[in-house]
């Protein structure tokens, strides 16, 4: 009984070790993407984010939405593979688009790529409710199951052809598109309210990608402009 008390005392230790570790290098992500977002201030038009944007990115814990082999990657500043030929997106690049929506506590808001959730976990933290889709069924159920786990009760995955939006629910204060389209899907610029906002990059996989900030007036016009030229996998589907 005695040595699996030491044995006990010393796994607490190591969870101990790793929790400190992972602690340090989440507040070092964060810091890093404060650092990137002056760097490139003359595309974003901003030397900072929001607070409850900075905020939310302190506060969710990428590492749960990584693949175990990956999780020692966590939190670097880079996309990581998670599985299916897709990738948890930068941290810098989901705050620049969660900051570009500007997301406030009462807005209804789309996603189109859940992925592992990550991007629904952060934007959760700062909206009202999350509808998410996620068109891999293995990817939505595993970030169905993980979010659930992680308490996130504002939070709707949904399988499906993200393309399409979700008429049902809509119409949507702000959409996120979290995989590169050819163009502006005409389903989703239909469902954004009067007053909503959207980013989505925009581009083919194998070319220059631009991300694209739109937004449509209270009489429903729709402006657009270009953010600053990123890398997205494609957004997939029968379109």
């Amino acid at each position: 009984m005695k040595y699996f008390s030491i044995i006990l005392l010393l796994g607490a230790f190591v969870y101990a070790d790793i929790d400190k570790s992972n602690e340090k290098a989440h507040k070092q992500m964060v810091e890093t993407i404060q650092k990137e977002v002056k760097h490139t201030h003359s595309y974003l038009g901003s030397k900072k984010l929001d607070q409850k944007v900075i905020d939310a990115m302190g506060i969710v814990k990428r590492d749960m939405f990584v693949p175990l082999s990956q999780r020692k990657f966590a939190y670097e500043n880079r996309p990581l593979p998670i599985g299916h030929g897709q990738t948890i997106s930068q941290p810098y690049m989901v705050a620049v688009m969660t900051d570009l929506l500007k997301p406030k506590d009462t807005d209804i808001v789309l996603e189109i790529g859940t992925g592992s959730g990550y991007q629904a976990a952060i934007l959760a933290k700062i909206v009202k409710k999350v509808y998410t889709i996620e068109i891999i069924e293995p990817l939505a159920l595993g970030a169905k199951k993980r979010l659930e786990k992680l308490g996130y009760k504002n939070i709707d995955v949904r399988i499906g052809d993200g393309y399409y939006g979700l008429g049902s629910i809509a119409p949507f204060d702000a959409i996120i598109v979290t995989a590169a389209a050819g163009h502006i899907p005409p389903p989703l610029l239909k469902q954004l309210k009067p007053g909503g906002r959207m980013v989505i990059p925009v581009g083919s996989q194998f070319f220059v990608q631009q991300l694209v900030f739109v937004k449509k007036d209270n009489n429903g016009k729709i402006s657009i402009r270009q953010i600053l030229p990123v890398a997205f996998v494609p957004l997939t589907g029968k379109h």
